[in-house]
């Protein structure tokens, strides 16, 4: 049987949420799609990359948005685009 949301329990539903920033966080800009996103790319070290992960793991940015981590460089830039986000809506 697949569940839905609605009938996991609230600690799946968190871990559910995380593992979903994280995929949009994997959409980082890169040089090679501009021509398709219109979107400058964008270069992330590797301590920088493992640090924002691991914020998202830890729940330190549960709540910020999960359209704040589409297409991002580091976590700084999810945090900014979560202010224009929450601004806007």
């Amino acid at each position: 049987k697949i569940l839905g949301m609605d009938e996991l329990s609230e600690e799946d539903k968190v871990t559910v949420a995380r593992a979903r920033k994280m995929q949009k966080f994997l959409s980082q800009p890169f040089d090679v799609a501009k021509v398709f996103t219109g979107t400058d790319g964008v270069q992330v070290d590797l301590e920088d990359t493992v640090s924002s992960f691991e914020e998202i793991l830890d729940g330190k940015v549960d709540d910020l948005p999960e359209d704040a981590f589409y297409m991002v460089g580091g976590i700084a830039e999810a945090k900014k685009k979560a202010e224009k986000i929450l601004a806007e809506g």
